[in-house]
């Protein structure tokens, strides 16, 4: 027969290296994500706080189906595009945007994290219940046949996600982070309408639809402003006497009335 079998829902190739069933997940991801489009555009639609609650519970519910079964396996990138994908949706970010906001803006931990702490906390929960089959697998592990392979056993059984996040966010800030106390917290702003919450969201990252971005790909024919200088986001909020918010990024970021006053008569940076 050869059919690959499905065990609960998990695809079972030969090799168990999972390629075909994170194949399938990607793809369900992707016609899930679809649905979340439908809720929003550029200037309209639902609120982040509806966004990523539909979210997960239409996209992170299929990419974490059985992950400490899979979570080590070597094709897990078929999966995490499609939830940085989902997280665009939630924040409004544009692509070029650093992977390392999408998580904090849409408040939901990196994947890779998610799926470390899941891994985690079922590989304690088979050590503490000696009952199980699968308790002196766990606890008295054979050895190791193939170097290349990295086990559950071999997982830490304690897996605080804000620390690691922390630890990730502060390993490789991308532009902006100062604006960022703790990469955990919910960014203000959470409650704003799809508009100013999109505007604002690009602000924050520096890729919005300012000259200097838009000549750099290819739709603007300059890159500066009506001030003359070279028009980035930064220029647009700190610095343009046609434009600036007084108290800059830094105040803009506070999403205070003033803030959202501004997002909403400036359409540069959308």
């Amino acid at each position: 027969h050869d059919a690959t079998p499905v065990y609960l829902g998990v695809t079972l190739d030969r090799t168990l290296s999972y390629k075909q069933h994170l194949t399938k997940t990607s793809a369900k991801i992707k016609t899930r994500n679809n649905l979340l489009q439908k809720l929003t555009g550029t200037s309209w639609g639902a609120s982040a706080h509806t966004l990523r609650s539909s979210a997960m519970a239409l996209c992170w519910s299929v990419a974490e189906y059985c992950a400490p079964v899979w979570s080590r396996s070597p094709h897990t990138g078929l999966i995490d595009p499609r939830l940085n994908d989902a997280m665009r949706i939630i924040t409004g970010s544009l692509r070029p945007t650093p992977l390392a906001w999408l998580p904090v803006l849409a408040n939901i931990p990196p994947p890779t994290i998610r799926r470390e702490a899941l891994a985690a906390s079922f590989a304690a929960s088979i050590v503490d219940r000696e009952e199980l089959p699968l308790h002196v697998d766990l606890a008295h592990h054979p050895p190791l046949r193939l170097t290349s392979r990295n086990p559950i056993w071999q997982s830490p059984h304690d897996v605080d996600i804000n620390l690691k996040w922390r630890e990730k966010w502060e390993a490789n800030p991308p532009t902006g982070a100062y604006l960022i106390d703790d990469p955990t917290s919910q960014v203000p702003g959470f409650d704003l309408p799809r508009r100013e919450w999109v505007s604002l969201n690009r602000s924050r990252t520096g890729v919005g639809r300012c000259f200097h971005n838009l000549h750099k790909w290819g739709y603007s024919d300059s890159p500066s402003c009506k001030c003359e200088a070279l028009q980035t986001v930064a220029h647009i909020v700190n610095d343009c006497p046609l434009s600036r918010f007084e108290g800059g990024l830094t105040a803009l970021h506070t999403a205070s009335t003033s803030a959202v006053d501004w997002l909403r008569r400036d359409h540069c940076i959308r």
